[in-house]
């Protein structure tokens, strides 16, 4: 009887007040389930309530209209956070998008770093830190517009112990490199990283790595790479990643996940088949993807890693000689046991777009083949594509990939997306990869409304949850009571991007409002000025 009358007072009590009330949304929860009609609550970062809410007290009610309301995407290949302690506006990149969370740190991350290893711009700045700890305190009190969850980068532990050059730590190196993992791991980093076809990440061994891996996994971290190879032998590349995971104990994730050059295009089934394998016998590997046949990368990755062995300033110094250009130019032509780019973009500089060029470089070129831009300087293409490597390293963006792969990786379970890319300001950026904008509404465009290669749900799944659980994000990435409140509207008929190879900074059109922790951080395409963001330590509790 007293349980009862508790019972009906309780229900006589008003309704506790909502700080953001979402309405009238077509529900995507980020599980693969199908959708649903409801209402969401959100009470500070935490999502309260999911249902018939309509009418209940909010300080704010957005009507979605029928509108689709899915977690924030999370971005499995972010770039640096680094341009956010910069410019935390140039979150505008990630936010147009609906992505609430980047995977930060590939090869390279944003630390350890020494005062040789920091960028001239965060030094004019004013910003000087060592390690993550340090780091992410500047990074918060600057104000963040996404989350961001950050790996050590295995060739970031090389620069700052070793530098540039070729050749393998001593044990006191080694010693050093496994501290400041340690030490990365535990001021919340989630795991280490490769890139493995540039220097110095290339010259790292297998055995160093599975190193550093063995230290990250004592902290229960993951494996991050971007393979030593992703053309002829990258079914070879695919077994190193497995190995270094096996043997360390960390699970692997791929970046980017592709078959570059047309003769290496059928490589990409046996790839999946072989991640596929992998899981089935016990072992945790992911891969994600990006919805471009072009990728990015600097235009000195067509050179062989060998000739930066000893650092950029010799391979300088021999640039300017005839002898020295003719002998690159036949290896690059002649060759094939290294990731040659100008091979995999078919021997054709047509296939080989500029994306940007220095500071003070011809703003001509960009956004024109190396073909067009011999044409437009009255120089010969391989003269113009020495004398570009002369002075800092222009991005290119070789055509390597086929769609029919894309459709492959996206209709396989275990394959999330990227972009590939940091933040960026449209209003000071010489330019882009226009998977830096573009990325995700491309996904949901192309793939999903259009050619129909996936399902929406699926594709919110692999966006959301999917790579969530990877991040060991267990309280983000679904729709459900407790989560946390990063969340997109968007409209699934007019969601477009709109970023070219030719005008890579267009904003992508149909996001309608972007959560983050709770706080509406964009609304109808542009940022509120909330910097809602946090640096994300999964392995905090790890210590």
């Amino acid at each position: 009887m007293r349980f009862a009358i508790l019972a009906a007072v309780a229900s006589l009590a008003p309704a506790q007040q909502f700080d953001l009330l979402i309405t009238n949304a077509r529900v995507v929860d980020g599980m693969g389930n199908p959708w649903f009609n409801a209402d969401i609550g959100i009470r500070g970062d935490r999502i309260a309530e999911i249902g018939s809410l309509r009418g209940r007290p909010a300080a704010r009610t957005l009507d979605a209209g029928g509108q689709v309301a899915s977690p924030g995407f999370v971005d499995m290949m972010g770039g640096a956070s680094s341009p956010m302690l910069l410019d935390p506006t140039s979150a505008v990149s990630k936010l147009t998008q609906g992505i609430t969370t980047i995977f930060a740190g590939e090869g390279g991350s944003d630390a350890p770093q020494t005062p040789q290893t920091l960028s001239a711009d965060f030094l004019k700045a004013g910003y000087r830190w060592s390690a993550f700890a340090g780091y992410f305190a500047l990074l918060e009190k600057r104000g963040m517009g996404v989350n961001a969850i950050h790996n050590v980068g295995a060739a970031q532990l090389r620069r700052v112990v070793i530098g540039m050059e070729d050749r393998e730590p001593t044990a006191a190196e080694l010693d050093r490199m496994r501290s400041l993992a340690d030490a990365a791991m535990r001021d919340g980093a989630v795991g280490f990283s490769t890139a493995l076809i540039y220097p110095p990440g290339t010259y790292a061994k297998r055995a160093e790595l599975v190193e550093i891996g063995k230290v990250v996994a004592r902290h229960g971290g993951i494996y991050s790479t971007h393979m030593r190879n992703e053309s002829s032998q990258l079914l070879e590349a695919i077994e190193e990643a497995i190995d270094i995971g096996k043997q360390s104990g960390v699970p692997v994730h791929i970046y980017h996940l592709k078959a570059a050059g047309q003769e290496n295009w059928p490589l990409m089934q046996k790839a999946v088949d072989r991640i596929a394998a992998a899981r089935a016998a016990g072992q945790d590997v992911t891969a994600d993807v990006y919805p471009y046949i072009r990728n990015g990368l600097g235009l000195s990755a067509l050179i062989h890693p060998r000739h930066f062995a000893k650092g950029r300033a010799p391979f300088a110094q021999a640039l300017p000689s005839p002898e020295f250009r003719a002998g690159l130019r036949r290896e690059i032509e002649e060759t094939s046991n290294w990731e040659n780019w100008y091979r995999h973009a078919g021997s054709n500089w047509d296939n080989i777009l500029i994306a940007t060029v220095s500071r003070g470089g011809d703003k001509r070129l960009e956004g024109r083949s190396l073909a067009e831009a011999a044409k437009i300087l009255g120089k010969d293409e391989w003269t113009t594509f020495f004398d570009l490597l002369a002075g800092p390293d222009p991005s290119v963006n070789p055509r390597s990939m086929n769609e029919e792969q894309k459709h492959l990786a996206m209709r396989t379970p275990f394959v999330s997306f990227d972009t590939d890319a940091s933040p960026t300001n449209p209003a000071t950026a010489t330019g882009a990869h226009p998977r830096a904008f573009g990325s995700f509404p491309r996904i949901l465009a192309k793939y999903v409304r259009e050619d129909r290669v996936i399902p929406l749900e699926e594709a919110i799944r692999k966006m959301t949850s999917l790579a969530a659980n990877r991040l060991k994000l267990y309280d983000r990435g679904r729709i459900a009571p407790g989560m946390a409140a990063d969340l997109v509207v968007f409209d699934p008929d007019r969601i477009q991007d709109h970023a070219s190879f030719t005008q890579p900074l267009a904003m992508s059109a149909g996001i309608r409002w972007v959560v983050v922790n709770g706080k509406v951080a964009l609304e109808d395409g542009k940022m509120t000025g909330v910097m809602a963001g946090r640096v994300l330590r999964p392995n905090a509790k790890m210590k």
